[in-house]
Parts: C-alpha cells; sequence; structure tokens
C-alpha cells in the first residue's frame, strides 16, 4: 500500500484525530519564572496566528469547558473561558475573575467579589453567570470532573449579594476554598448556557470555528480583562501521535507542540529548528490498584507490589531518565507533602512474604496501559519483568487510546495512571474521598473522609499540617497508588515563539497562555 510522507499526511488530514491524553499530568510545585525558549527581553510583537498542536479526544471532542477532561480541552477552555481562581506555579490559588475572597469566623461562608469583566458578547460577568456556572456542574444528574470539588458549596443556600458579589454557603467549614475556585474545568459561563457550539465565554480569545478532533479556530478578544493577546489568532491542532506533533513543528505546520518526549528534545533540541521548554519534575507518573478488587483488596498485596517496583529502573527506562523517583504520594514538593517519610525502595523477599501471607503466590495480574500518554507502555512493560522477579506474572494488556481514562476509572483492577497539578488537599478531595468521582483507586475509607474534613475545620496551619501528615502516612502504608516517578514536562515551539513561562506546571495559570505568546 502507497503511503503519504508524514509531512503530506498531517496536511492531507489536518493534524489526526485520536487518543486522548488526560489533562491530569504535571504536580511540580516549583516557582515559575517568566522567559520562553529566548531571552523575552524584546517588546512583544502584535499580529499573527499561531498554530498550538496537543494530543486529543477523537471525534467525540466538545467545547463545552465543564466537560473539560484533556490537555487539549483545558488548552481550549481557558483560551475562550474564566474561572475565578487559577493555580500559580506553586500551586496557591490565584485571583482570576475573582478580584478577591473573604471567609466569616467559622470558616463556612466565603465572600466572593468579582472584578469588572465581560463575556464576549458584551454581556458584564455577573454573581449570577457564577452560581449558574456552579450549579450547572453540581448537578448531580451530570457528569462534570468539577462536580465532587464544588461538594463542600450549599448551592441553594449560596446567593448573589449584588452583581458583583457572591456569598458561598458551604456545608462545613473549609479552611482551602479557594482551591475550589480553581479547580480543575470550573469556569464561569453565561446565565443559562446550555448550548455550546459557537461558544461565548469570558476568555482573550473569541470562538471562529471547531472541528471536533481536528482544529479549532479562535481570534483575539481586544476587550479581554486582562489586556488583548498579543496574536491576532490561535488554532488549536490535534496529532495524537507525538511523533506527528514534532513533525507539524519541524514542517512548519506549528509553532507549538505540547507533550515532547525526551529522546525528541534532545535529538532536536538547540539545533536552530526546535526550541525546548522543560519543566523540572512535572509529571507524576504511577499505577492504581483497585483496592476494592481482588487481589489488591489484600492491603499485603498492595504492600507487596509497591515493594517489587523499581523506581529508578522505571523513571530510566519509561522517561529515558528524564525525572525523578517517587515515594507512593502525590505533590513531591507541594505543602503538606510529608517530606520524612523514607524513600520506599525494593525488597523482592519482603513482597515475597507478603504475598505468601496473603495466599497470593503465584499471583496472575492483568495491567492495563495504552500509548495515550508518553511512557506508559514502556513502564509496564518494565513493570511486568520487574514482577516477574517476585513470582508474579503481569499480562500487560493495550487499551483504546481514545476510552482508556474512562475505562480505567471503573474497570480493571491494575492500571497505568498520571496525574495533574493541583494542591494536595485538591488531589484528596477529588480522588481519594469516598464521594470522589475521580477515585481510579476505589480508596473509600469512611475514617479517612473524617480526618479530611477535620483539616478543613482547622484554622491554624501547623495544626492543619499534622492531620495531612496523618492521611498521607495512611496512603504511603496501605492505599492503591504506586507512584513511581515525577517526569520532567516538556514543551516545544518554533524559535520564532516568544512569552512561553518556565516552570509552569501542566494545568496552572501560566501554561498554556497562548494570550501572552507572540510572534517575532
Amino acid at each position: 500500500m502507497n503511503r503519504l510522507p508524514r509531512r503530506r499526511f498531517l496536511l492531507a488530514t489536518g493534524l489526526a484525530t485520536g487518543a486522548a491524553a488526560l489533562a491530569a499530568t504535571a504536580a511540580g510545585c516549583g516557582t515559575g519564572s517568566a522567559g520562553g525558549p529566548a531571552a523575552d527581553t524584546a517588546t512583544p510583537r502584535p499580529g499573527g496566528r499561531l498554530r498550538a498542536v496537543f494530543a486529543g479526544g477523537g471525534t467525540s471532542e466538545t467545547l463545552d469547558p465543564h466537560l473539560t477532561n484533556l490537555f487539549v480541552d483545558a488548552a481550549r477552555a481557558k483560551a475562550l473561558f474564566d474561572k475565578l481562581a487559577d493555580y500559580g506555579s506553586d500551586l496557591s490559588a490565584v485571583p482570576r475573575l475573582a478580584e478577591s475572597w473573604e471567609p466569616n469566623a467559622a470558616l463556612d461562608t466565603w465572600t466572593v467579589r468579582l472584578r469588572r469583566a465581560a463575556f464576549h458578547d458584551g454581556r458584564p460577568v455577573t454573581a449570577e453567570d457564577v452560581l449558574f456556572s456552579y450549579r450547572r456542574i453540581a448537578d448531580p444528574k451530570r457528569a462534570f470532573r468539577a462536580r465532587s470539588s464544588l461538594e463542600p458549596i450549599d448551592l441553594g443556600a449560596s446567593r448573589a449579594v449584588d452583581p458583583s458579589t457572591v456569598e458561598f454557603r458551604l456545608k462545613r467549614p473549609y479552611a482551602e476554598f479557594p482551591n475550589v475556585l480553581a479547580t480543575f474545568g470550573a469556569y464561569i459561563v453565561p446565565n443559562g448556557t446550555e448550548d455550546f457550539t459557537a461558544p461565548v465565554g469570558s476568555g482573550p480569545f473569541r470562538f471562529t470555528s471547531f472541528t471536533p478532533g481536528t482544529s479549532l479556530l479562535l481570534a483575539r478578544n481586544p476587550d479581554y480583562w486582562e489586556g488583548a493577546p498579543h496574536l491576532e489568532a490561535l488554532e488549536l491542532l490535534v496529532a495524537n501521535e507525538e511523533s506527528a506533533r514534532v513533525s507539524a513543528l519541524l514542517g512548519g505546520q506549528a509553532e507549538y507542540a505540547h507533550e515532547v518526549n525526551p529522546a525528541t528534545a534532545r535529538a532536536h533540541g538547540g539545533k536552530g529548528r526546535m526550541e525546548v521548554v522543560r519543566l523540572p519534575g512535572s509529571a507524576m507518573q504511577g499505577f492504581v490498584m483497585k483496592t476494592d478488587r481482588p487481589p489488591f483488596d489484600d492491603p499485603r498485596v498492595r504492600q507487596a507490589f509497591l515493594l517489587i517496583a523499581d523506581r529508578k529502573e522505571l523513571v530510566d527506562g519509561a522517561l529515558s531518565g528524564a525525572g525523578e523517583i517517587g515515594n507512593d504520594l502525590f505533590g513531591k514538593g507541594c505543602q503538606y507533602y510529608p517530606a520524612g517519610l523514607p524513600q520506599r525502595t525494593r525488597d523482592l523477599e519482603k513482597a515475597r512474604a507478603l504475598l505468601r501471607e496473603a495466599g497470593a503466590e503465584n499471583l496472575r495480574v492483568t495491567l492495563d496501559t495504552s500509548p495515550v500518554a508518553a511512557g506508559f507502555v514502556e513502564a509496564a512493560g518494565i513493570f511486568r519483568d520487574q514482577a516477574a522477579e517476585a513470582g508474579v506474572t503481569v499480562e500487560v494488556r493495550i487499551g483504546n487510546k481514545d476510552t482508556y481514562w474512562k475505562d480505567i476509572l471503573d474497570g480493571g483492577t491494575f492500571a497505568s495512571y498520571r496525574s495533574g497539578a493541583m494542591p494536595i488537599e485538591s488531589h484528596i478531595s477529588q480522588r481519594l474521598l469516598s464521594s470522589s468521582t475521580a477515585n481510579a483507586t476505589h480508596w473509600r475509607k469512611p475514617d479517612f473522609d473524617e480526618l479530611y474534613a477535620q483539616a478543613q475545620a482547622t484554622r491554624d496551619p501547623a495544626a492543619r499540617t499534622a492531620l495531612y501528615e496523618r492521611m498521607q502516612r495512611r496512603l504511603h502504608a496501605e492505599g492503591g497508588f504506586l507512584i513511581w516517578g515525577f517526569a520532567d514536562w516538556i514543551v516545544a515551539t518554533a524559535p520564532a515563539v516568544r512569552g512561553v513561562v518556565k516552570d509552569a506546571p501542566a494545568n496552572t495559570l501560566d501554561w498554556a497562555r497562548f494570550d501572552r505568546l507572540w510572534l517575532t
């Protein structure tokens, strides 16, 4: 069969559709610094059209920002819409549409004041828009990812004090409520909006056209509250294979390529055709074990698997050494991370003993994985070989890239996983409480839920830190996350691109800030 050369193929297909890449990646907690692939001391130059290429989700893609799940979804949503807050590069909540927030003494009522901002059709962003958006997200009949994060809010009792002031009544004290305002997917849409075929937001770019799985074309919003973008137009393209994204960049079909692997960065970076931006230790990499299903409903089996993993071999092999080892906990280096916990190391003798105690000798398990994310298939193969040394047979099953994340949330027992930038508190609330809708390990412990609630009712930071440490020590000993590494996150740009912010983990404020970029 005759095949088009790669470059002609991309031109013919408009950058192919297909696999999804979960927009839950970088877990880094470094401080951001302005700059890009070249020194950004020059005066920004207005105009031009920038084409950015991401992995996508196929023809089922939507511009409903409350259905945001993939990196490309998040990039589209933040170009078109705004949240009340977003995460800074240190993962603290930074005001966006919210100009300020203030709690009452009991930490169960928060007053949020809105800045002056307008939707693309000229209507002002009001408190009623905020309440509609949050009530839509919180609707139990819908499957919006941010729903569990909004659960602490009593939206029936919350009210618009005036057009620019929202009073959020909470079901219980919540010391870190601003994290809710910044939560992934909690975008503000105009009151009553249900049709997103030609969305109207308050973001830096306005809708022009959209072909699901292929391209979103946007135009600059000259009236954006934070200042008009430098670019005249932005096009977000889809190419699921990393090689296709890189070919688009090198072939002049794109100026920004998201998610480049280390080998590519080494091969092409610094040679005049591609500039590389590295975000060290940004992407949490690991496996999830379903804690409510055999064989992982036995904590001894989970502990054995934690001891089977050779983390350095996984980082070196699956990440080409571009990262650091993990210790089975999320958010390395973040606030509340228990850095004093000893690093877990490989211990095959103890792992075998635990499996014998559990009656799980000669265990066979299926490990679900997919080329949906860099290093997944490689890590699965490496762990399969590591497990064989402990007498465990791991059968690697390659899943559908388009449905992988949905499939592993409730299906299977053991799967490749990675997670995204958020505070440790948000990771717990979204993925580890009994009510969490993104609970891939099925960790549902009422006493753990109570510790989390106690932490949120605790005003004293030192006491709250102690509660978080108790929770994380338990997760380290009994949980279903095998977190073997933290990968460098890499994006690449054409040499003409300026304004890229370094050290900004994915899904934080300065990640994919296309309104701040310009072309020389």
